[in-house]
């Protein structure tokens, strides 16, 4: 990732999806919530397939199996086969099974999604504690997971097993607003245990890992709308990034992310891939995008002008991360991102 996308949104004369040549797409909040279709997904993805942009979709959920998921997919109007879809469930069996004997006995506290991937790799789920399982693997196991489940992963932490997490997202977008994740109920289990599972999923580098052998991508783009996990792993991976604003975050957190969390190209929806992005350009003290100029003043973000809102968020954003240089901004922004509306 250059330096130019951490201190400002970084502009491209050709659509996003002619300049790379795979997507690694997200799939909650971007492509779908709550298992329905977001608005202009389909239409956007099937022109970016048409035009010869390879779609692979990489998700943190490890509930369903990539079958299930291409399922759903193709299903909602986007074709998808089996092997496009990489979940973290697939990149904790692999952190897993690099670590244990094939048949080794695993407990598995999550969906079918990770019971499949564990088989896929020579290891043995198995439901209880007493089972002899040699190693605990949490994920996501859907909103009516007992409780009971989250006991069991206790008990065999507390006998001194290790402990595997597919992914730690707090949070999860549905149909009905945000619910918690599975990094919530890996948070259970750490008090109960007072363990430290190791973590596979995004942002860190199994699942970059898993998703580069699985696609073979040469100019990959990381599409997401999570600032900790989508983004923070493209940085991770050294590979550019576009936030879309359909899931969880806002404009606010947006423009105040540490570099990190800074996305390379800022989009409403999907339809960013079909498009260039603008130039955010330095003038004096002030920062610019379309009709919109931002800059500091007392100690507050200011932003005049007037045109597209999202012209004016990536001027907010190139003003505040300028100012914030490897640290998060700490100026008020709350006006100026108000005037925006997004």
């Amino acid at each position: 990732m250059s330096q130019a996308s951490r201190t400002r949104p970084s502009g491209n004369s050709t659509a996003l999806s002619e300049a790379y040549d795979t997507a690694l797409l997200d799939l909650d909040g971007v492509v779908y919530a709550g298992g329905q279709a977001i608005d202009h997904a389909v239409e956007a993805l099937g022109t970016a397939r048409d035009g010869g942009m390879h779609l692979a979709y990489v998700t943190n959920n490890a509930l369903r199996t990539p079958a299930a998921v291409a399922e759903h997919l193709t299903e909602l109007g986007v074709p998808a086969e089996p092997a496009d879809v990489i979940t973290s469930a697939q990149a904790v069996a692999r952190l897993v099974a690099d670590q244990l004997p094939a048949g080794a006995r695993v407990l598995v506290i999550g969906g079918e999604g990770l019971r499949v991937a564990l088989r896929e790799r020579g290891l043995e789920p198995v439901e209880s504690a007493d089972d002899d399982p040699v190693a605990v693997v949490q994920g996501y196991g859907g909103p009516d997971m007992a409780w009971g489940r989250f006991a069991e992963a206790s008990y065999a932490i507390n006998r001194g097993l290790p402990w595997f997490a597919s992914n730690t997202d707090l949070t999860i977008p549905g149909a009905r607003g945000i619910a918690p994740g599975n990094g919530a109920a890996v948070e259970v289990v750490r008090i109960a245990t007072g363990a430290e599972p190791q973590v596979a999923g995004k942002p860190l580098p199994p699942m970059h890992r898993e998703t580069v052998l699985r696609t073979g991508a040469e100019r990959p783009l990381v599409v997401g709308d999570r600032l900790d996990t989508d983004i923070e792993g493209a940085f991770n991976g050294g590979v550019d990034s576009l936030l879309v604003l359909t899931g969880v975050t806002d404009a606010a957190q947006l423009v105040a992310a540490v570099p990190e969390h800074r996305p390379t190209y800022i989009d409403a929806d999907l339809r960013g891939l079909l498009t260039g992005q603008p130039e955010v350009a330095r003038t004096g003290e002030a920062y610019a995008c379309g009709d919109w100029r931002a800059f500091v003043r007392g100690g507050e973000l200011v932003l005049e002008g007037d045109g597209d809102a999202l012209d004016g968020l990536r001027a907010l954003c190139g003003a505040a991360w300028s100012q914030a240089g490897e640290g998060a901004c700490a100026l008020d922004a709350g006006k100026a991102v108000a005037r925006l509306g997004l």
